[in-house]
């Protein structure tokens, strides 16, 4: 692996072994089958309750499937508890005839399957291969980590290259299940993974920054659109392949997590039980501004000004700052939170969020941080 620098311009991007992403309405009635690795596979569902008990998805899947369905489990809660990975890996482990994980859903029941993956692996040797419907714009079905959550409330992980699905599936129809706020926050979500590639040190330039630019536009300009009708199918759509460009080409050469505002967002998420759209909505354009301090970062996010049609002014502090702000004038003309006002969260908890961010306690990161903590409240 090399990491990849800027002066000189150079860098490695390694593809995952994502084999097929369809796109558009009707995708799963007409891709599902030929999508498994064999005639004979058996498919075992990764779902989450709402979407089990109160729209026709899982049954539309189940009933594709037919005699190659093998099960489904629909207790994933959001940010994936470990519990419900442990009851869900167990019932794959007891079926031998079970080859492939379909996971419909957000970014918990993706991040689940790859666990599951993960855990059979350990014990068997194999992993599952994996076919993932998203109804969100987590992207979760781009990457080779899998996040949960331990019974402390504290998000953690594992990561492996064969964690990657191999089969995506973006159907507008399925989508257009999902809350719409879900669905808005998410993209913020989204749009995180991609202003967050742009200053990553290992990200490499073609394709990654290349893509997430025009991501990072093609964000900006659909999200309202879908707000304005959240029926029209091909905003939809557009909007599902955004996603996928933030992260999709984030390739395998990448080392480490995503970002500060990543960092923020798993420190507010799970333990606090806001959804990670919502964290996303919350640190982002602060993060932002705060980045527009590093010159190195200020110069990759300052890239992004003419993609959301401002003129570049030539200096990369500057602009990079004026990115954040257009970032946080975003998510309050979309009507997200911007503030914890919503959620029951103390002042006593600023230097634990802090901490659990940076990997701190002290020093000059640390006291930024704290000062953008502070900010949210």
């Amino acid at each position: 692996m090399t990491d990849a620098t800027n002066h000189p311009l150079s860098g490695l991007w390694q593809p995952t072994h994502l084999q097929k992403l369809y796109y558009g309405g009707g995708s799963v009635s007409k891709y599902l089958i030929s999508s498994l690795p064999s005639e004979t596979s058996k498919a075992f569902i990764i779902t989450g309750h709402s979407l089990a008990t109160k729209t026709p998805l899982i049954r539309q899947v189940e009933e594709l499937l037919g005699t190659k369905h093998a099960g489904t489990f629909s207790k994933i809660g959001e940010h994936a508890p470990v519990k419900d990975l442990d009851d869900a890996t167990e019932l794959v482990r007891n079926d031998e005839s079970i080859d492939t994980v379909i996971s419909i859903g957000g970014g918990s029941p993706i991040d689940s399957s790859k666990a599951i993956s993960f855990r059979l692996h350990e014990k068997t040797g194999k992993y599952l291969y994996h076919i993932t419907i998203p109804t969100t714009l987590s992207a979760s079905e781009c990457t080779m980590m899998a996040g949960f959550t331990e019974s402390n409330g504290v998000k953690t992980g594992v990561r492996a290259k064969e964690l990657v699905p191999h089969v995506v599936l973006y159907d507008s129809s399925f989508a257009l299940h999902t809350p719409q706020r879900l669905w808005m926050s998410t993209g913020l979500r989204a749009l995180d993974h991609a202003v967050e590639l742009l200053y990553h040190p290992t990200a490499s330039e073609m394709p990654a920054r290349w893509i997430d630019l025009q991501a990072a536009a093609s964000l900006f300009e659909y999200l309202p659109k879908y707000k304005a009708d959240p029926e029209d199918e091909d905003v939809i759509t557009k909007l599902q392949l955004a996603a996928f460009a933030s992260l999709g080409f984030l390739g395998t050469n990448m080392k480490g997590g995503l970002g500060l505002s990543h960092g923020l967002g798993y420190a507010l998420g799970s333990p606090y039980g806001i959804p990670h759209g919502i964290t996303s909505c919350l640190t982002l354009g602060h993060v932002v501004k705060l980045k527009a301090e590093d010159p190195t970062a200020a110069e990759q996010v300052a890239r992004l000004l003419p993609f959301l049609g401002e003129a570049r002014s030539g200096d990369n502090k500057k602009d990079a700052e004026k990115v954040g702000d257009r970032i946080l004038e975003f998510v309050r003309d979309l009507d997200l939170d911007y503030d914890l006002r919503n959620y029951k969260i103390g002042r006593d908890q600023i230097p634990v969020i802090t901490k659990r961010a940076t990997g701190q306690e002290e020093g000059d990161l640390y006291k930024k941080v704290e000062g953008l903590v502070k900010g949210l409240f």
